[in-house]
């Protein structure tokens, strides 16, 4: 099957560059597929994992939180504000993550940001899930 590169970028340098035969990720407004030869388009992303398969094996999972994707006639480009394989999680650092998240939401203060803590649980809950290679 015919191949492209995606490359994931963070502000911090590139996470993920490889040829692969399918892109899949969590746009604003639903689920994209991304195969050879796709119409050049540019999409926002929600947190979520992007799958990326390289043949009959498992895909590669990569957790991102937001950001956008480009798709040319010979390459994807994906901009994250974040982006982890599964290798490179510090899965115990994610399950704190959670678990802090957890609690501010069960609090019943005044003073909590909900939606800056909900945030936070969205993505500690994608890490742990491409750790586990459940990938959302």
């Amino acid at each position: 099957m015919k191949t492209f590169k995606v490359s994931i970028v963070t502000p911090d340098g590139p996470a993920y560059e490889s040829d692969v035969e399918m892109v899949s990720a969590k746009a604003q407004s639903g689920e994209l597929g991304i195969l050879p030869g796709h119409i050049p388009m540019v999409a926002p992303l929600q947190v979520g994992a992007v799958r990326l398969s390289k043949g009959a094996g498992k895909p590669d999972l990569v957790a991102i939180s937001g950001g956008f994707l480009e798709v040319r006639p010979d390459q994807v480009t994906i901009l994250a504000q974040a982006a982890e394989t599964a290798e490179n999680i510090d899965i115990a650092r994610a399950k704190e993550a959670k678990l802090r998240a957890e609690s501010l939401l069960s609090n019943k203060q005044d003073n909590i940001d909900f939606k800056r803590a909900e945030l936070a649980l969205k993505r500690a809950i994608n890490r742990i899930d491409v750790y586990e290679g459940k990938g959302q």
